[in-house]
């Protein structure tokens, strides 16, 4: 699958594969800027995407951030539609007690690529009987 992108400037960095077997791509910040404990920052990448139709682009947090620092993603996992054109932005949420400083260049987040089928919706009087009927959470046991 190929993914048109465009760059904001020749400084921005391209998402990158770490390994053959990665599922997701890092993608690094535009921009320097400090999250406070506890609060978000909406975050440029300075990249913009062409995501082939029938896809999408999943932005996932990075586990070492989320582990170290506690920095993770609001939304996560956010959804990039195949119509999208605008430029990539990462929603963090610093949970950790300490202020923390996201510098330029620095890999704040992955992006994983998804086929997506619309769904067709019919409207029904009754839906067909499972064993698990409308058990919710935790009514499959532990």
């Amino acid at each position: 699958m190929k993914v048109r992108i465009k760059k904001s400037n020749a400084e921005v960095t391209t998402p990158e594969y770490q390994t053959p077997g990665s599922a997701g791509c890092d993608v690094s910040s535009a921009e320097e800027l400090w999250i406070k404990a506890g609060k978000t920052a909406m975050v440029r990448t300075g990249i913009f995407l062409e995501v082939p139709e029938g896809y999408e682009c999943q932005c996932r947090p990075r586990s070492g951030l989320a582990a170290r620092h506690g920095v993770t993603i609001l939304n996560s996992p956010g959804t990039i539609d195949s119509d999208f054109r605008g430029e990539m932005k990462v929603l963090l949420l610093n949970v950790s007690d300490h202020d923390f400083f996201i510098e330029k260049g620095m890999r704040i987040a992955q992006f994983v690529f998804a086929a997506v089928k619309q769904a067709e919706f019919e409207v029904v009087d009754e839906l067909s009987e499972t064993n698990r009927g409308s058990g919710g959470w935790g009514s499959t046991g532990v």
